[in-house]
This record gives C-alpha cells, structure tokens and sequence, in this order.
C-alpha cells in the first residue's frame, strides 16, 4: 500500500513537472515565435543534414515499488536527414542516468525516427515518433550495451522546437514519452536540450550560400544579393545589371551617365554634354532638329537641308535662295522670287494689243498696224527687261468649239515667234489659248466676233 502511494506521488509529480514544463515550453515558445514570426528559415531544404549533440535527462513514469527522481546524462547524439516537405529519418544515441531507489544507474538508449516539421520559420516546431533500444542498467558482464535481458525494445513519441539562431544553427527542445514493457525495462520520458548543427546543402561557388538559394550559383557573391556579384560595386547585383563593371546609378539599371541627361553612357552618342533623347543624347542648342555637332550654325536655328543654317536671300527680296526662283534677282513672293513686269507696263501692252486681230479661221499675223503694235511691245519689253509675258489667244464662236481651241494656241504662238523674230528674248515667252471661252464681245455681231479674234497678256507668275 505504502509503495503503490509512493507511486501515485511520484507519477503524479512527474506529470505535473512534464506539464509545468510544457506549459512553460508552450508560453516561452508563443512568445519567441511573435517576436521572430517575420524570419523565414527553410534550412531543411538548404542543409539537408543536421547533427545535434546535447544533454538529456530521463524520469520513470509509471512503477509502483521503486522510489525514483530525474536523472541527467550526457551526451545526447541525433543525425537526421531531410526527405521531403516538413519530413526527415534520423537516428539517436543516448548516455544518461536514471536514479532508482537512491541508486545512480546508466541508462543508454538507441533510436530510428521520423521527425515532421510544422512550419517553415526560424521558431520551428516538430514532432517525432519512432522505435529503439532503452537499457537502464549496464551489465558489464555482457556484450555490448543492450543484452537481451536488460534492454527493453521501445515506442516512442513526442513533441519539440528547433530554434535557430544562424541558417545553420539552433536549439533544439525535445520531450518525448518511451513506452518499454519488456522485464528490465520502464516506461519513462525523455527530455533533450541540444545544439543542433545544419548542414549539407551545396555551395558550388564557396560563397556560403547554398546553390538552392543562390542566384548565381556558379559565381561566389553576397548574402544580401542572393548570391550574385556586384563586381563594380554600385549596389545593383551582375545578374541584374546592365552594365555590370562600370560604377553606375540604381535608377538605371547599373550604367553610369555621366552628363545627367537620363541616357546611359553606353547608349549616349555624347556622354559628355547633356542633351535629348530624340538625338541619342546628343544637344542641340538651336532647336533646329540638327544636333550641335553636325550644325554648322548650331547657335542659330536653320534648316537640316542646309546643314542647321539658315538660307541666305542672295537678292534681298525676302525670299530665301533655297524657293527662290531667281535667287539673283528681286522679285515677288507671287512670282516665286523672280521680277514680273508692273501692272503698268502690261496695261499698255493690252492697250496695243487691241491692233493686233486675226480673220475668220486664221493665225497669221498680216497688215502694217498689227506689225507695228507687235514693234511697240518688243519695245517695251526692251525696257523692262525683268519680268515675262503670257499671250492669251482667242477665237470668236465660227466653228467647232475644239477646233476653236486649236486655233486660239495657234495664235498665240504666232504672235510669240514673231516677237522673237525681232529681237524678244524667247525665256520671256508663254502662251495658252483657250478657243472661244472668254469672248469680250457679243458673238452674234460681225463686228463682236471680229474682236473677239485676238491676243492678250498678261504676267507670268511662275
């Protein structure tokens, strides 16, 4: 009777210690993880591998005659493995102590586990089940560390928390409750507190982060640029920079622009002086379209077809020498730039020409009076030797009306051949005919189309 109170006691103190201990594990555990939860560790993946050594300390459970107290060993041995996920399989190794009845006894155990991870965060919390090999006494006559008769075959499980402190190490918490019913053997709970080493994960360029998470797995680099170089040192990684060795402008890529015009250097005609995109960052000063370094007038807007000058005006007529059709002579903006003669000179003209009047169906030029008007005109024009003359020629309504218009041009070229024929220069000559479509006179009066067979001029517009 008095054992089986000893045991209650004792079973009840050690559930009541493991629950203070997980109460205390679960507050201290909700407080770290609030405080890192912004931390994320996939060291799993990264360092497949981990290696944990540490300490132990084992309490029986559940025996009814013995008298039995916590008892603390050392080491505590665990290689896992990553496998897929939250999952890894490892092993463990145990040396502690187990106090019986006031007597120290070794207790040494051997495990195969599986361990699930439940998140992926720098506070990790797992669980872990698996089976082994518990010994609570070391038989020194026997081989080996678990005889048959004193090792107790064991199912285990429980709960714990890796905590990390680098990518590559933390602490690592575990309770676990072991249940061995063989004879020689006790259930009991196994509490762990080891450091735990991670490793294995590939580093083909040395630079200490793993190929899994390195950017530039072949060429060593920086933590903070995932490990990618930033070779001239402007803050932008090689892999994201356009211009990898030249010390360049976060905005742009990596490429310096050294005249601040907003167009990298090696994009920019002219690196040294700021100017416009339009032109490859070449200026121009001028605003004529013609960057400086082709304009030859590049502080005076001009024309690109005259390489950024402006035109000259050769005559000073306000007519530039480029729509000029007499760059050398003053004229009219009607007369493309050329001289014409004055309304004047080409009323008198029209006044002689009233003498000149053809027969019905005829272009030749006949009688002393029409000679004589066709002498004045050469005159004249003689006299104004700038600006031309377009002859008109023109028919009465006799007739068909195309053949009318034959002989109006007819007419005209009959009074400006015979107007070269004394002297008329032949560059000042036009003619048109347009038959019987501007009569001046009434057509059904002999005399009406008697004027109406004539010629008239007037100036040439170019």
């Amino acid at each position: 009777m008095l054992n089986l109170y000893k045991f209650k006691n004792l079973f009840y103190l050690h559930l009541n210690q493991t629950l203070l201990k997980m109460k205390l594990k679960s507050l201290i555990s909700c407080s770290f993880l609030i405080f890192v939860v912004t931390f994320s560790y996939s060291q799993t993946s990264n360092n497949p591998w981990s290696l944990a050594v540490g300490v132990n300390a084992i309490g029986l459970m559940n025996e009814s005659n013995i008298d039995s107290e916590m008892g603390f060993g050392f080491p505590y041995i665990g290689v896992s493995r990553h496998i897929k996920g939250g999952l890894s399989i490892g092993a463990q190794y145990n040396i502690g102590e187990s106090k019986v009845n006031n007597i120290t006894k070794d207790y040494v155990s051997i495990d195969g586990f599986l361990k699930y991870n439940l998140s992926n965060k720098k506070f990790i919390p797992f669980i872990i089940g698996g089976y082994g090999l518990s010994n609570f006494e070391n038989d020194s006559e026997a081989d080996g560390y678990f005889p048959s008769r004193s090792a107790g075959r064991t199912i285990f499980g429980g709960i714990g928390f890796d905590i990390f402190f680098t990518e590559k190490i933390s602490l690592k918490l575990l309770s676990s409750y072991r249940s061995s019913s063989e004879n020689g053997s006790f259930n009991h709970i196994q509490n762990v507190a080891a450091l735990t080493f991670n490793f294995g994960g590939r580093d083909s360029d040395k630079d200490g982060i793993t190929d899994k998470k390195d950017k530039c797995p072949e060429i060593p680099g920086l933590k903070e640029f995932e490990g990618c170089p930033d070779t001239d040192g402007d803050s932008v990684p090689d892999n994201k920079d356009g211009c990898p060795e030249d010390f360049g402008l976060v905005e742009l890529n990596g490429c310096p622009d050294y005249d601040n015009d907003g167009i990298i250097d090696k994009n920019d005609s002219c690196p040294n002086e700021s100017g416009l995109e339009e032109f490859n960052g070449c200026p121009d000063s001028d605003e004529d379209g013609v960057i400086d370094g082709e304009d030859k007038c590049p502080d005076i807007s001009g024309d690109p077809e005259n390489e950024g000058c402006p035109w000259p005006d050769t005559d000073g007529d306000s007519i530039s020498d480029n729509i000029d059709s007499c760059p050398d002579q003053p004229g009219t903006i009607e007369n493309s730039g050329c001289p014409e003669l004055s309304s004047e000179i080409v009323i008198t003209i029209n006044e002689l020409s009233t003498q000149i009047n053809f027969a019905a169906a005829s272009f030749r030029i006949q009688g002393k009076s029409v000679k004589e008007a066709l002498i004045e005109i050469k005159i004249l024009l003689d006299d104004n030797p700038d600006g031309n003359l377009v002859i008109e020629g023109h028919t009465s309504s006799d007739g068909d009306e195309e053949d009318n218009l034959k002989l109006s041009k007819n007419r005209a070229d009959a009074v400006r051949n015979y107007l070269i024929s004394v002297g008329v220069n032949p560059e000042r000559l036009k003619t048109e005919g347009y038959g019987e479509e501007k009569p001046l006179s009434d057509n059904d009066t002999m005399e009406g189309r008697l004027s109406n067979r004539r010629v008239q001029f007037r100036a040439d517009f170019k």
